[in-house]
């Protein structure tokens, strides 16, 4: 057995599920009655994902049910960034555009390894590299109780624990 053990926290999405997600929203887009007739749609544009209507009601009508389709999928919301949230006007329709957040920033890993160090047991150690944390500890319970209390944390991030060691 090792004498240390240890895990990482990371933050990724399977864009396939999202990609599924993304083709059922629009599918029930372009079947509800509620959308009919005012030009609602949602499509990939780049690496972000566009959100179109003719008011911003409807665009943030568009948002839900694209949001309720990842829910669905197992994806969670807080992987799904609308910036400032509020649908812009272009021309005659309103415009929303998300991106789907992948890796760790260094802001959340720095907040993460500061929540550790404070309320984790003594002798776990955290190490940043690049868009995850490592977390080390010599006891498995010790690293069973940082799982435990980063589930808990009010991170903007949806976290995963991986490479258990």
């Amino acid at each position: 057995m090792a004498s240390e053990s240890s895990f990482d926290v990371v933050s990724k999405v399977d864009r396939q599920e999202v990609d599924n997600a993304l083709n059922q929203a629009a599918k029930e887009i372009a079947q509800r009655y509620d959308f009919k007739g005012v030009g609602a749609s949602i499509a990939w544009s780049g690496e972000s994902i566009l959100m179109v209507a003719n008011s911003a009601e409807r665009v943030l009508a568009v948002l839900d049910v694209f949001q309720t389709k990842l829910i669905r999928r197992g994806i969670s919301l807080k992987s799904l960034d609308t910036g400032e949230s509020e649908p812009q006007p272009s021309g005659k329709e309103y415009r929303l555009a998300g991106t789907i957040q992948e890796g760790l920033s260094s802001e959340i890993a720095k907040k993460l390894a500061k929540i550790v160090r404070d309320e984790a047991p003594k002798g776990v150690k955290t190490q940043i590299q690049g868009d995850e944390l490592r977390v080390t500890a010599k006891s498995r319970d010790d690293l069973q109780a940082v799982i435990a209390l980063l589930k808990g944390a009010d991170v903007d991030a949806a976290l995963q624990f991986v490479n258990y060691r």
